[in-house]
């Protein structure tokens, strides 16, 4: 919604969130992004480009092997490892998350350090910092590392400087300005304190908060879940390149969030570049218990087919496809941009108005008559929902004068506002 908005020059206020976009995660990258709604307004552009960005990564990572002298079939096996590597698979099937377009441009900028070239760094990571206020942290991470081992000094002192920057000007000064709060992720550390500043300064003076949090089965079975697949290809002499990942394996380790300890959301994403470059760095001073080239795909494979929720595609996006017919008939007739509730599914669908709101069992409409169309499906409600509000929607509307059922086909109801 935001992004049809932005390519008309709207103001983008979220009706989902109730505030601008930049007040979400100062992702200004959404700004770019709103072009390709010039060109033509659907929510399929942003799947596009998540899966064509996550496909990307192949690329540099196939150059960084080379660069660190692997051989040419060890260099294609890591571009295997990279596109076989669970995460990736996962998070182009859950939502669309601007996160997954910093992967190849983090890839992308430690491929520029190395070939000393600063324009692209910059450029690189000017990108990474528009995708996401926490990435900063990586970025400056990553600035850490090209300065400490890498000895790549100017492009430390920038990544370092940028990151810091970012991170101080989004947690601060944006996100607060135009939400008129913290940033959204804070609450997942609300034993850390209710601030950014606040987790921060707990967090260096009073460490014991966090010592029952990182010790705990669960942390333990996140980190095996995300190096089981790389396991092979870490050693100490390559561990470097793994300062990179500290911000974000920290954030999930300390989040009192069980998303942020999987392989089934966006979590891990910024981690990922630095958990490959590990990698090659194990094989390039002839570590790692896999050498070839087929050993190290068979591997990924291995671990893609034990780790991917590739049964997602059937259990969690086609299990509606009963009521696709329906669903699509009841859309076709929105003839309008006018106010629309619905399920959290069909919302993408529908999201070029400026209100839009999906069902949610535990915080129902306080006024259905600010709508102009509701549309549901009660036989698949969504995620938000359950058959049980879906129903009781549908006969509440139906005994209201000022709604009138203008479709109905497989437990699928089109109510619109009588004007």
């Amino acid at each position: 919604m935001t992004r049809q908005f932005i390519s008309q020059g709207q103001p983008p206020i979220s009706s989902f969130m109730g505030f601008h976009i930049l007040g979400d995660h100062a992702a200004w990258i959404f700004y770019p992004l709103a072009l390709l709604y010039k060109i033509y307004p659907s929510v399929y552009w942003l799947f596009a480009v998540q899966a064509f960005a996550l496909a990307l990564g192949a690329w540099p990572t196939w150059h960084l092997a080379h660069q660190a002298g692997l051989k040419e079939n060890q260099a294609i096996a890591i571009a295997f490892v990279y596109l076989l590597y669970p995460l990736v698979f996962n998070a182009n099937l859950f939502d669309f998350h601007p996160e997954v377009i910093a992967v190849p441009l983090l890839l992308a900028a430690v491929l520029a350090a190395r070939l000393g070239q600063v324009g692209w760094f910059c450029l690189s990571i000017f990108l990474v910092l528009g995708c996401k206020e926490v990435l900063s942290l990586t970025v400056a991470a990553m600035g850490v590392w090209l300065l400490l081992f890498e000895k790549r000094r100017l492009y430390g002192a920038i990544a370092i400087g940028a990151g810091v920057a970012w991170f101080l000007i989004a947690t601060q000064v944006i996100i607060p300005f135009f939400s008129g709060a913290e940033a959204a992720a804070v609450g997942r550390y609300s034993y850390l304190g209710n601030s950014v500043l606040g987790i921060a300064k707990n967090i260096v003076f009073q460490p014991g908060l966090i010592l029952g949090k990182v010790f705990s089965l669960d942390n333990l079975g996140y980190l095996v879940l995300l190096l089981v697949p790389l396991i092979w290809g870490l050693s100490p002499q390559g561990i470097k390149p793994l300062v990179g990942a500290i911000p974000c394996l920290a954030l999930n380790i300390l989040a009192d969030y069980q998303p942020q300890k999987d392989l089934v959301h966006q979590y891990s994403i910024p981690a990922m570049p630095f958990l490959l470059l590990a990698v090659i760095s194990t094989l390039a001073t002839g570590g790692g218990w896999l050498q070839n080239r087929r050993g190290i795909i068979l591997w990924s494979l291995v671990a893609f087919l034990s780790l991917a929720k590739f049964t997602h595609f059937g259990g969690k996006y086609l299990v509606s496809i009963d009521t696709y017919q329906a669903t699509q008939e009841a859309i076709a007739q929105i003839h309008t941009k006018e106010s629309v509730y619905t399920t959290a599914q069909i919302c993408p669908h529908l999201s070029n108005r400026k209100l839009i709101t999906y069902t949610n069992a535990d915080s129902p409409p306080a006024d259905l008559n600010a709508f102009n169309y509701v549309l549901l499906n009660v036989r698949h409600p969504g995620w938000s929902s359950n058959q049980e509000f879906a129903a009781s929607l549908v006969n509440q509307l139906k005994n209201n004068q000022k709604f009138q059922l203008k479709y109905q086909r497989d437990d699928v109801y089109l109510f619109v506002k009588v004007s």
